[in-house]
């Protein structure tokens, strides 16, 4: 089985940082591109930023400038640095591992539980 286990979120003011790690376990293969998406109670689940096994990265419009995502491919882990926080960067942030467990299977998509991140004064 593959385990997908968020950390890092908090309580930070506005203008603060904060960094979220994300890291994949289990039985992997091949680790593909990983994901970090957001979601505030009642609202669509939303792409913050995507990273691929070489490092291309894609941002979602309202995080460009200010979060940066990266990966330790040695660690199954992806980071998402967070600067210059909002209020409105408010919501639980989901972290999505796309892989393949064997080198015969089709590469499925695996959701963490999340980790909230308010930013409040």
């Amino acid at each position: 089985q593959v385990q997908v286990v968020e950390s890092g979120g908090g309580l930070v003011q506005p203008g603060g940082s904060l960094r979220l790690s994300c890291a994949a376990s289990g039985r992997i293969f091949r680790l593909n591109t990983m994901a970090w998406y957001r979601q505030d109670p009642g609202k669509q689940r939303d792409l913050v930023a995507t990273i691929t096994s070489s490092g291309n990265t894609q941002y979602g419009d309202s995080v460009k400038g200010r979060f940066t995502v990266s990966r330790d491919n040695a660690k199954n882990t992806v980071y998402l640095q967070m600067n210059s926080l909002k209020p409105e960067d408010t919501a639980v942030y989901y972290c999505n591992a796309k892989l393949v467990q064997t080198p015969l299977s089709r590469e499925s998509g695996y959701w963490g539980r999340g980790t909230q991140v308010t930013v409040s004064s």
